[in-house]
This record gives structure tokens, C-alpha cells and sequence, in this order.
């Protein structure tokens, strides 16, 4: 008692002990109150602020109380303000000011300039390993990129003083080399507006990011094709303080041009929708063309109407930043908007809009240009109105228009789709007379044409013609159009002989390779496609040339190799192509890889299925199915049930009907006994409870228990059975459950039914007839005779396959009709209990009458 006496007293009170639950509700019973949780609260908090404001009357304060933590805090706070005491002192020491930062702040500062001993792990670094590391750092620099900061250049390098690095100065740039060095930076990686680099690069730059600054940069990005950057560029600036009250209209319309040359149709509109959301940059005319012409080049004519119906309307909703309430924002379309119209339609075919366009043209006090009429003719040729495409073209010369030499290039599309081979050509002909330049396309046309119609000699022509103009494209590029053309005209040999005079004028590059293995492949010349894919891999090897196999070069070899049915080939093809890196394209080897796995090449069909999956793609329903019959043969039943388990995850159900079929037409490779394994595999193994799984189960059953499946089943044992039910007299010359049933069996191909015989085939196709809800023998026949009944309906639905056609005709004379059995057995079920003594379709019928 004396120790606990001699104890200095705490400093904290003890808070008062709020009163339990209990002793509230308690309380509140008395009050006939009923004690939710909220009064239940209010009433301790306010014992509890009651019990504290007593406390403090009864009890003064003596000294502040101070706990352990805040007794921390003014201790640290203290050694803190020593610390920068001490380095301030330094500072005023140093000619320049600086002091190296080193070691721990709360150890203090140690007098001389060398650098102290880091521990790290227990064991000491020296300063000639960390000399030996920056080195390492310095020589493998872009190896350790991702180490190093790299996302500001130092130009300017280390400033050194006494033979020592101390720190280093940015250099001086000025705004063009500024702009240059952040555009530079920004194209080596697409950062976001949250990503904290992008914020650094932004303000390491130290450009003031005025109107004209930001052009530049964004018109910089576009060249260099990083739109995405752009984007986070001009988000970043206008969402800081600094900025979002001068956003700026020009340099969202250079944004909107970026993105159009990017063919980035949804971004763009995305960007116009900020627009209009903020009078300030509010769109002009060359926003809505911007944004017009990017819609129009996608195919977006919902869209694009959209945007026409909203330049003639007032905004719907209070703009932000709005000034002016006078400001009004309507505008027409003019005749760019309206040929953006007439390029939508192009790729939808719609070309009733055509006649709309000229019509809005006319009522707006419009005039077509040469581009809206070459734009109509591309609509009408699209949608095969060849006669509108002269008529427009009519149109065209009557208004004074030039054509121009897009113009002539539909013409000679047209004729060539109307099989006008010769007015092709004297269009052609007349834009000579008329001293159209730039024409190349028109000439690629022609040749391709005439190509197309077996007359490659006079395309020959053409291509010396083409061969004068600047800026066209490679003639690698119209030799390979030109065979493509040949092969789709049927004209093979003119293939052939494109092939041979390319070789002795011109380098033959990949694509003409791919075209001619695509023609041998699919003419059954196996061995010339393979000689010219080896030709092409040796010329890969043994010199720098830039003719190599790509992925279409080893897809047509794999064409090729899987339509002449040489598997060997096909499989060293397939090695090459995944040893070169080039990914599976499903809808093109998918079909090939099923037939070589067929072929007993099952291995190349396992692997794709491996490297689909590795790929994150999910492989088509064909390659699972065929997968799990690859098993099945195998007898790899574990295998089987792994494939149906990932199948049952894939984003696509089989219904039982598609199981039940591709079984069917595998029955030459799957015996019933293998189906039946599988079956009791499944049922051994747990399951995922998914569709797809639920239907190959049923499909199973069916096939297991019924004898539909013909091709796979095998004919069941009909030896010498009899069966014999009489539960009560019957009808003579009719089968009735209720009457005489005496199924004999005479012969191994015949079955005698109350005196008549018929054939097992012929009674299988009237029980087929039947509801089976209505079928069931006598309750009362023993086990045996229940057996030898399903026998007996087992071996009469399979049929025999060695009677005649003619005797099937004789014996099925003599056989009731369906709605005979039918009405006698459902008079039978009156009287007398029914039991179906075997499965149907996964289900048991078991009824039984009172």
C-alpha cells in the first residue's frame, strides 16, 4: 500500500464510463420508450458530456496535460530546429552557398567534406564501389533507362568544381527548341493527363503554353501520329488555374485536324461535344468541317446528320462561360459539309441520299463542285447503279466542271464492273485528249481491267504508261494487282506468264509471292508453290534483300499444303511459322488445323489451342469440339473432361442439338463404347454447372440409351427371345395393351406380331410414331420379360440394313397403322398400370394407375 502511495499521480483523468446498453434500455422500459439505436446514442453522448462538465467543476486543473505523444513532438521539434540551425551555418561558410546533403537528418552534421560510409545489410560500401556503379550506369545507359530519370535531357552536363560533381544546370533553350525537345520527348511514350510525367515534362519545359505555343505542339504531335498525346497535352493545360479561363478555339479545330488525319472518328467527337459545351470555344465553320470531313471518311452518317441539324439550331442548354446573352451560334452547311454527306454514303451504299444532298444544295443557293459529282458517281458505282454513274457524269460536263482524274477512275470502274472492257479503254483515251495529269490510278485501273478480261499484254502496255508519273506508287505494287486480277478473271495462265516477265524487267518483291502462292495453291499446283516458298526463304537467308516470308506467305503455304493433302509439308510450314513469331489468325487456319488434326496431326491443332490461350484469344467452338473428339480417340478421357471444363467458360453455349450432330458426323471415328466412357467420366468428375456442360451430358444420354445413333452403335444380340404378355383378351389383327400381345421372335431378321410376321425396320418407324408418354408394357411382367422387351424395341428401332427395299415395302403392308397402335394403347392405359421400362432423352417415365 505504502509503494502504490509513493506514486507520483497521472497526469490523465480517467474519462467517466458511459452507462451500458443494458442501463439504457432499462431506463427507457420505465418511460414506456422504445429503445432504438439512434436515442440509444444521443442519450450516452449526453450522460457523457454531462458527466464530463461535473468532472471539471469538482475536479480544477492544476497543470496541462501532456501525453507521451505530444512530449514526442516538441522533442523532435526541438532537435529539428538545431539541425537547420547547424545547416545554415554551413551554408554561410561555403563561398557558393551549397552544402552536401548526406546521412541522417537527426544525426547532425559532421565537420569535412567526404562523403560517410553507408551501411546497408550490416556491411559497409565503400566510395570506389559506388564510383564503379555510376560508371556502370553511364556505359549502359540505355539499359538502365528505366532506372534512370530520362524524361527531362540533361544537355548541358555535370558542373564540376575542384574535380568533384556537384550539380548540374538545366540548359537555356530557346521557344522552338524548347517545343522541339518536348515534342521529341512525348513521342517516346503515351502518357495519360493523370500520369505525373507528363506533368513534369510539361513544367521542365518551361514554355508559357500561349495559343501559339500550344499550336505548334499539338501540329508537331500530329506529324509524329501521337494523337493520344495531344489530347492529355491540351486536357493537362486547360485544366490547370493558370489556364482555363484562355482556352482557345484554334487549338481545339488543330485538335479536331490531328484527329482526322488519324482516322479517329469517336475521339473527335468527343472533343467537338467539349466544345460545344463551353461558349469559348464554341466550334466556327472549320471546326464543323473538321469534324464533317473525319465523319464523313468513317462511314458515320448518323453522326454527321447529327452535327448538320445542330449548326441550324440554337445550343439546347446554358453554355458555360457565357458572356454575351445575345451570342448566337447558328450556322448553314455548306457544300464541304455536304460532300462529307455524300462520302458517308459511300461504304453504307445509300445511295437515295445522293438525290437529298442536291436537293438541300439547290435549296440553300448551292452549287456542286467537281468534287460533289465524283463523290455521287462513287456512291452509284458502290451501290451498282451503273447507268446513274453515266448520268452523274453527264451532269457533271453539262455544269462546266473539269472532271478530274478520281473522276475517270470511276468510269473505268464502272465499265469494267459492266464487262465494257472497250469503253473503258476510250475513256481512258479522251482524259489523254483533255491533258488530265496525275492519272495513275486511272492507269493501275485499266491495266487491272484488262488483266481481269485475259488481255495482260495490252496491260503491259499501260504500266510503261504509268511508269512516267511522279509520286505513284511501286510497280511491285501493280504487278501483284495485276495478277489478283488475272486470278479472280479465271485466267491463270495469264498469272503465269505477269510472273515470268516480272521476273526478267523487275525485283519481285513479297507481295507478288503471296499473290502466286494464293493462284497455286488454289489450282492444285502444290509442287510449283512449294518451289517458289523455298526459292523465297533462300533468298531471306543468303543475302539483305527485303523480300522474306511474312504472315501471309506462310498462310497461303498452308493453304496450299492442306488442299493437296500433304500433312508432312503442312507441319514443317506450321513449325517455320511459329518459330518466325507470327501469331494464328482463327478464321484463316482454324479450318486448316482441324483437317491436318484429322490427318493425324492432332498435336499442331493442340499447340494452336496452347497459343490461342496464351495469347488472351478465346479459340472458336470448332477447336474445342474437335479437341474433345482428338481425346476421345485417344482414350485420354482426363484430357477430355480439362476441354469441356475451359469450354464451359467460354463466352458461347452448345445446345445439345449441336453436341447430338457433331457426333453424328464423327460416328466413323467414335464408337458408341467410347461415348459411353465418356459418359461415366463425366459423371465421375465434378462439373462446372454451366450450359454448354449440362447439353453434352443430355446429348450423351440420348446417344448412350437410344439407338439413334446407327453409325456408332452396334446391333443388339436378338437370340432366340420370346416374350409373351397376355393381361387380358383382346381385338384380333390388333395390338392392344389391354388385349393379346405375343411378340415372337422367328427369324433373325423378322418379328411375329399376332400372327403377322414383320420386319424390325418397319415396326421401328411406327414406334417412332408414337408419344412416348403413351408407351410402357404391363406393370405386372417380370424382370425378364421387361428386358426382353427393351431388346426387342432396341433391335427394332436400329433396323437391318441388308433387307431390301422391296421387302420393306411387302412387310410393311401387313403392319397396323401409327393412330391404330396409338388409340388402342391409350384405351389400355384405362385399366391397367404402365411402366417404360428404359430412359429416354436423359428421362425415365414411371407411371403407375391406382
Amino acid at each position: 500500500m505504502e509503494a502504490a502511495s509513493t506514486k507520483p499521480p497521472s497526469l490523465h483523468r480517467p474519462p467517466p464510463k458511459p452507462p451500458t446498453d443494458q442501463q439504457l434500455t432499462k431506463k427507457l422500459l420505465q418511460y414506456n420508450v422504445t429503445p432504438t439505436p439512434k436515442i440509444t446514442h444521443i442519450l450516452r453522448k449526453k450522460h457523457l458530456q454531462k458527466t464530463l462538465r461535473k468532472s471539471n467543476r469538482t475536479q480544477p486543473q492544476t497543470q496541462p496535460i501532456i501525453d507521451d505523444e505530444e512530449s514526442h513532438f516538441r522533442a523532435l521539434k526541438t532537435e529539428y530546429r538545431n539541425f537547420t540551425r547547424a545547416i545554415d551555418e554551413k551554408k554561410k561558410k561555403t563561398p557558393d552557398g551549397g552544402v552536401l546533403m548526406v546521412g541522417k537528418p537527426w544525426d547532425g552534421v559532421e565537420a569535412g567534406d567526404e562523403m560517410r560510409e553507408v551501411e546497408y545489410g550490416g556491411e559497409k560500401l565503400k566510395k570506389e564501389h559506388l564510383r564503379e556503379l555510376s560508371g556502370i550506369l553511364e556505359r549502359d545507359r540505355d539499359k538502365f533507362r528505366w532506372l534512370l530519370e530520362d524524361d527531362v535531357e540533361i544537355e548541358g552536363g555535370w558542373l564540376e568544381e575542384n574535380g568533384r560533381r556537384r550539380n548540374w544546370a538545366p540548359p537555356k533553350r530557346g521557344e522552338a527548341e524548347s517545343i522541339r525537345f518536348l515534342v521529341d520527348k512525348l513521342c517516346g511514350t503515351e502518357l495519360s493527363v493523370k500520369d505525373w510525367k507528363l506533368a513534369r515534362m510539361m513544367k521542365k519545359s518551361e514554355l508559357l503554353f500561349t495559343e501559339g505555343q500550344l499550336l505548334k505542339i499539338v501540329e508537331g504531335l500530329g506529324v509524329k501520329g501521337q494523337w493520344r498525346n495531344a489530347m492529355s497535352v491540351v486536357e493537362w493545360v486547360y485544366s490547370s488555374k493558370e489556364h482555363r479561363h484562355y482556352k482557345s478555339r484554334f487549338v481545339y479545330t488543330k485538335l479536331l485536324s490531328v484527329l482526322w488525319k488519324a482516322r479517329r472518328p469517336r475521339e473527335a467527337l468527343q472533343i467537338f461535344d467539349v466544345m460545344r459545351g463551353d461558349c469559348q470555344i464554341y466550334p466556327d465553320m472549320p471546326a464543323y468541317h473538321c469534324i464533317a470531313v473525319t465523319l464523313g471518311q468513317a462511314g458515320f452518317l448518323k453522326e454527321l446528320m447529327k452535327i448538320i441539324e445542330c449548326m441550324k439550331e440554337k445550343p439546347a442548354k446554358r453554355l458555360k462561360n457565357m458572356r454575351h446573352m445575345s451570342w448566337e451560334a447558328i450556322l448553314q452547311p455548306d457544300v464541304v459539309v455536304f460532300n462529307a454527306v455524300l462520302n458517308a454514303c459511300v461504304p453504307s451504299h445509300q445511295w437515295k441520299g445522293v438525290s437529298w444532298v442536291f436537293e438541300q444544295l439547290r435549296k440553300n443557293g448551292l452549287r456542286p463542285n467537281g468534287a460533289t459529282y465524283g463523290l455521287a458517281m462513287e456512291v452509284m458505282l458502290r451501290s451498282g447503279k451503273f447507268d446513274l454513274v453515266h448520268e452523274y457524269f453527264g451532269k457533271m460536263r453539262r455544269s462546266g466542271e473539269a472532271p478530274k482524274a478520281l473522276t475517270y477512275k470511276v468510269l473505268v470502274k464502272a465499265f469494267w464492273e459492266e464487262g465494257k472492257v472497250d469503253e473503258a479503254i476510250q475513256v481512258v483515251r479522251d482524259m489523254e485528249q483533255r491533258g488530265v495529269f496525275g492519272a495513275a490510278c486511272v492507269y493501275y485501273e485499266l491495266a487491272c481491267c484488262l488483266c481481269n478480261n485475259g488481255r495482260w499484254q495490252e496491260a503491259l502496255l499501260e504500266v510503261e504508261k504509268l511508269k512516267k508519273f511522279p509520286h505513284t506508287k511501286p510497280l511491285e505494287v501493280t504487278f501483284t494487282g495485276m495478277i489478283m486480277s488475272s486470278f479472280k478473271g479465271g485466267h491463270i495462265d495469264s498469272c503465269i506468264s505477269i510472273f515470268q516477265h516480272i521476273k526478267e524487267h523487275c525485283a519481285v518483291d513479297i507481295g507478288i509471292v503471296n499473290a502466286m502462292l494464293k493462284v497455286y495453291g488454289r489450282n492444285d499446283m502444290f509442287s510449283k508453290a512449294k518451289e517458289l516458298f523455298e526459292a523465297t526463304k533462300s533468298v531471306k537467308s543468303d543475302s539483305t534483300s527485303s523480300l522474306s516470308a511474312d504472315a501471309y506467305t506462310y498462310s497461303m503455304m498452308l493453304e496450299a499444303s492442306a488442299s493437296a493433302h500433304q500433312w508432312e509439308y503442312f507441319e514443317c510450314v506450321y513449325k517455320e511459322m511459329a518459330l518466325s513469331g507470327y501469331l494464328l489468325d482463327q478464321s484463316k487456319h482454324v479450318s486448316l488445323l482441324i483437317k491436318a488434326a484429322r490427318a493425324g496431326k492432332g498435336h499442331l491443332l493442340e499447340h494452336a489451342f496452347d497459343t490461342m490461350l496464351e495469347a488472351g484469344e478465346i479459340p472458336y467452338q470448332s477447336v474445342f469440339t474437335e479437341l474433345i473428339c482428338q481425346a476421345i480417340l485417344q482414350h485420354d478421357y482426363e484430357r477430355a473432361i480439362g476441354i469441356i471444363k475451359a469450354m464451359a467458360h467460354a463466352p458461347f453455349q452448345v445446345s445439345e442439338k449441336e453436341w447430338t450432330d457433331h457426333f453424328e458426323r464423327n460416328g466413323d471415328r467414335i464408337s458408341r463404347e467410347s461415348l459411353e466412357e465418356l459418359l461415366e467420366t463425366l459423371s465421375n468428375n465434378v462439373l462446372p454447372m454451366e450450359a454448354t456442360v449440362s447439353n453434352l451430358s443430355k446429348s450423351l444420354l440420348f446417344l448412350c440409351r437410344s439407338d439413334k445413333f446407327g453409325e456408332i452403335s452396334s446391333p443388339v444380340a436378338f437370340e432366340n427371345s420370346s416374350v409373351d404378355q397376355s393381361p387380358s383378351a383382346g381385338d384380333n389383327g390388333k395390338l392392344d395393351c389391354g388385349g393379346s400381345r405375343n411378340v415372337q421372335n422367328t427369324s433373325g431378321n423378322t418379328v411375329e406380331i399376332n400372327g403377322k410376321t414383320n420386319d424390325r425396320h418397319s415396326i421401328g418407324k411406327a414406334i417412332e410414331l408414337i408419344s412416348l408418354e403413351d408407351l410402357a408394357p404391363d406393370e405386372t411382367s417380370d424382370e425378364s420379360a421387361d428386358d426382353s422387351d427393351d431388346e426387342f424395341l432396341s433391335h427394332a428401332e436400329c433396323g437391318n440394313p441388308d433387307i431390301e427395299e422391296e421387302e420393306i415395302d411387302s412387310l410393311e403392308s401387313n403392319l397396323p397403322s401409327a393412330d391404330e397402335i396409338l388409340k388402342s394403347w391409350k384405351e389400355g392405359r384405362k385399366g391397367d398400370g404402365i411402366v417404360f421400362p428404359f430412359p429416354f432423352g436423359g428421362k425415365k417415365v414411371n407411371t403407375v394407375s391406382s
